[in-house]
């Protein structure tokens, strides 16, 4: 059985991809990172792509108008051609349609900063605070066709502060992400989750897993 090759879609900074060309590189993530598609033409995770070495296309989602299928049918050809096993959303700031979801027989899976299904949607950490939870975190979960719904693999709870800020607590969101993000990647990779209905079972024997609360 060969290694698990992943294909990754992201629009910013590119942080979490990041966090996954380090686990490649480290030895702990057997898996090859077959390609990054960005729709943000200059956004820094293109950068980082040349960089790790892993071939990178830039699909402008705004040459499209109104027409996603027709984006996400350039993302499909690209996935595609690279002969994905596994797509990952690290930080993809777009919604995908059932035409997208339908194209792959494999799952699909996507981090969120918070513990879902609470605060879904773009501004997790600002919900968060207004909301005055004392606890949020991360999810790394099985996309399906809700918004930020899906099967859960894995989350990390992160405390609320006093003094936090959107900015200070989506930080400390964002280093537990690169933690537990390539981990999902790695358990996937290791056949050890399999879904359940709504929930994912982990074979974790042999492993030692981190806290999640």
């Amino acid at each position: 059985m060969g290694r698990l090759r992943v294909g990754i879609l992201a629009s910013g900074r590119g942080t979490d991809f990041q966090s996954l060309v380090d686990a490649r590189d480290r030895g702990d993530l057997a898996a090859d990172l077959v390609v990054l598609v960005c729709n943000v033409p200059g956004a820094p995770v293109i950068e980082r792509a040349k960089k790790a070495g892993v071939p990178a296309a830039v699909i402008d989602h705004r040459t499209f108008g109104k027409n996603r299928e027709a984006f996400e049918r350039e993302v499909v050809k690209t996935l595609r051609e690279k002969q994905t096993e596994l797509v990952v959303f690290a930080g993809f700031m777009r919604l995908v349609t059932t035409y997208f979801l339908g194209q792959f027989p494999m799952p699909i899976m996507n981090i969120h900063p918070s513990l879902l299904p609470a605060f879904p949607g773009a501004h997790a950490p600002r919900d968060a605070l207004a909301a005055g939870v004392k606890v949020t975190g991360c999810t790394i979960h099985f996309i399906d066709a809700s918004v930020d719904g899906g099967p859960i693999i894995l989350q990390k709870a992160v405390p609320v502060w006093d003094e936090d800020t959107e900015e200070t607590l989506a930080a400390r969101i964002l280093e537990q992400e690169h933690i537990f993000l390539p981990l999902a990647v790695r358990l996937f990779a290791e056949g050890r989750l399999k879904v359940v209905g709504r929930r994912v079972r982990i074979d974790a024997r042999g492993i030692s897993l981190p806290p999640m609360a």
